[in-house]
């Protein structure tokens, strides 16, 4: 793999790397929600991956591709959860201590996911750069190896094998949707995608209330965004990632953003029809088409990757019954 990017062979070989620990999750056709949505409708449901979410292909590859030196180290790193959830059990796999630094109001199924793999908890705060103050520090104080969310080319490769899988399951797909918070999945997605076909359109979505890679799409260059509470807790995104941001410029066709609202009638139309629990994060690009905000066509085959599945049972409960959920509660 090149240092400054992410190709289809590093793609290629992460799929076999990891290939033995994943699963496959299915492509599903989804007939029932084609009404609501106006397109052909096929949903990636990753929240039946290892872990519930597609953290697990990335996590491993990077972990896997460690060296022995480095694991014996230890590893750490800062997450919204799902990303620390799969190093911990990449942990128990290696036989490696792994260290998560999380925001301290992550819901709690998040991190009692973490802790239950064997995975060591610090609670930090939401702020995105101060909680990787946290990790650099305790990095340089204990010796661990830091293993990134997004900006580690290993797991944007890792990531990028769900590409893989959609296309192989799927070869004429028109469209792929992707929920984005730091970019290490589009990005892995993106590239992977458009090298086997190029003509395919990505697509990128966030939270209005959190969206630095729609600004900066819309400015032309990186930029910093507010994050104010939402639904989509794990896609939290200040500032586009730096290693992220130059391929998924190149590659990705559009960003746009969605109403907590729509995120919200999302995990419902979802849990109804297709009769997955997804968590808000996983939903934005299903809200994208039902708000309007993503143009489609009723012949266009469009796949939406419901990424993750860590959310607090009872706040889904509230979502499914038109509750609204406090605003306190929310990161």
């Amino acid at each position: 793999m090149e240092n400054n990017t992410v190709t289809l062979q590093d793609v290629q070989e992460a799929a076999k790397r990891i290939e033995k620990y994943i699963r496959h999750t299915p492509l599903l056709c989804e007939e029932n929600m084609e009404k609501a949505l106006q397109c052909k409708v096929y949903l990636k449901p990753e929240m039946l991956q290892v872990t519930g979410s597609f953290k697990m292909r990335g996590a491993l590859n990077a972990i896997f591709s460690l060296t022995e030196e480095e694991r014996e180290k230890g590893i750490i790193c800062s997450s919204s959860g799902n990303h620390g959830k799969a190093c911990a059990l990449a942990g128990i796999m290696t036989k490696t201590h792994v260290v998560v630094v999380l925001p301290d109001d992550t819901p709690e199924a998040k991190i009692k996911g973490i802790e239950e793999l064997g995975g060591e908890v610090i609670l930090g705060p939401r702020m995105y750069s101060d909680r990787w103050k946290m990790v650099r520090e305790t990095q340089a104080e204990k010796g661990y190896t830091i293993v990134h969310g997004y900006e580690d080319y290993k797991v944007m490769a890792g990531q990028g094998t769900l590409a893989l899988e959609v296309l192989e399951d799927m070869s004429d797909i028109d469209t792929i949707v992707v929920p984005v918070g730091g970019g290490g999945l589009i990005s892995g997605v993106a590239t992977a995608a458009k090298a086997l076909k190029p003509d395919i359109k990505i697509v990128g979505v966030q939270a209005k209330a959190s969206d630095a890679y729609v600004e900066s799409f819309q400015a032309g260059h990186p930029v910093e965004a507010p994050c104010f509470p939402s639904l989509a807790d794990g896609l939290t995104c200040r500032r586009p990632g730096e290693n992220p941001y130059p391929i998924i410029e190149n590659l990705v066709d559009e960003f746009v953003a969605v109403s907590e609202e729509d995120i919200a009638k999302s995990v419902k139309l979802i849990a109804q029809e297709a009769k997955l629990i997804a968590e808000p994060s996983s939903c934005v690009g299903v809200a994208a088409v039902l708000g309007k905000e993503l143009k489609v066509r009723e012949d266009e085959k469009v796949c939406f990757i419901l990424t993750s599945g860590n959310w607090n049972i009872d706040w889904i409960g509230m979502l499914l019954k038109d509750e609204k959920i406090p605003e306190s509660e929310l990161s």
